[in-house]
């Protein structure tokens, strides 16, 4: 009988620590990979050596990156590397690979277009809010910067994105703990600049650019955050 009341308190015990370690749970709480996230991610879940250029160069481009429909001008890449473009790619995709299981480049891809898509817009119409969770730090300042020199001078800017006609990675590697890949945009856009009274100081409403950006893209893959962030922008040279 005595056996039978000891079985019983082992149940009892075994119920009192288990209540108690799911109390512990839900007053810490548990890392489940999800923390700190934006409310949209453009990568789709997937996963700063900071970059030479920074420099932002979304509306009103240089004319050398501004080429007539149907021209090749201003759709050349970043030079490839002496040992061939393929090559080097494929090694950096395989180290990101290696770094990330997850990764997968063509997901990659269509992540960063839909976040070219949210950047450009956002940055048109001010939306701080929007950049600040796409872009490093020191790229949000920079756009922040341009944006409030847009709005010291009482300026608007109206960027239509009439579509991307390129999207292709040209780049890719890690180093140290963190993960680069350099994506080449085409696209086509209307930009135009106008002041106070609604007068146009630059660009025209009535002409297609077709520009060509490099943007880098970085994350930390030793990080729980899985969200790719803009490191870099620039246009061919």
């Amino acid at each position: 009988m005595s056996d039978g009341f000891a079985f019983l308190d082992i149940i009892l015990l075994a119920a009192v620590a288990a209540f108690f370690i799911l109390r512990l749970r839900g007053v810490l709480g548990k890392r489940n990979g999800n923390e700190k996230r934006p409310d949209y991610d453009p990568f789709n879940a997937q996963r700063k050596q900071d970059a030479e250029d920074k420099v932002i160069h979304l509306p009103n481009r240089d004319k050398a990156n501004d080429a007539p429909e149907g021209s090749d001008e201003g759709q050349e890449s970043v030079a490839p590397p002496a040992d061939g473009p393929q090559t080097t790619l494929s090694a950096g995709l395989t180290q990101i690979r290696l770094a990330d299981r997850s990764f997968d480049p063509n997901q990659f891809v269509e992540g960063a277009r839909t976040a070219f898509e949210m950047i450009v817009a956002a940055f048109a119409s001010g939306d701080k809010d929007t950049l600040k969770p796409l872009l490093a730090d020191e790229v949000y300042g920079d756009f922040l910067r341009a944006i409030e020199e847009r709005e010291r001078k009482k300026e608007s800017l109206e960027t239509t994105l009439v579509g991307i006609q390129e999207s292709e990675i040209i780049e890719a590697s890690v180093q140290q703990k963190t993960a680069y890949v350099t994506i080449k945009f085409v696209s086509e856009q209307i930009n135009v600049t106008r002041d106070a009274d609604g007068e146009t100081v630059d660009g025209d409403p009535s002409h297609v650019a077709r520009i060509t950006d490099i943007w880098t893209f970085g994350r930390n893959v030793r990080s729980r955050d899985p969200n790719w962030e803009l490191v870099a922008t620039g246009s061919p040279n």
